[in-house]
């Protein structure tokens, strides 16, 4: 089985719903967004995927959220903005474009992890 990870910060606000503490007030974080990919065949070149191309699909999910207020941004817009949602989010966001891709069904999204500090972070797995 082979794994190919790359990371991308970018900073943004956001004010838990539901929540009783200081997280229901208007805050932010400089976020860290790891995405592993998993597979057991490698392409032609020796790669699972490339990392430019994976941290290209990265970048255009961070993209609508970089510097913004994520409460004011679909789907946080309705769902709460919290480290763990966003972790789903970004999963399947990366999926979709992995399934666009010439990789599909031979690739697939093994985990992502939002940090929203250096010592706080959550993790989705499929």
């Amino acid at each position: 089985m082979f794994e190919v990870s790359v990371e991308e910060t970018f900073a943004a606000a956001h004010a838990l719903r539901a929540y009783r503490g200081k997280c229901e007030n208007l805050h932010g974080h400089n976020y860290k967004v790891e995405v592993t990919l998993q597979g057991d065949e490698l392409d032609g070149a020796g790669l699972l995927v490339d990392f430019v191309e994976l941290k290209r699909w990265l970048r255009a999910v961070i993209e609508r959220l970089d510097h913004r207020l994520l409460n004011d941004v679909e789907p946080f817009d309705r769902l709460n903005p919290t480290a763990e949602n966003m972790a789903l989010y970004f999963y399947q966001e990366i999926s979709r474009a992995l399934a666009a891709s010439p990789h599909a069904g031979r690739v697939r999204v093994a985990r992502v992890t939002v940090r929203e500090t250096d010592s706080a972070s959550a993790v989705y797995r499929p």
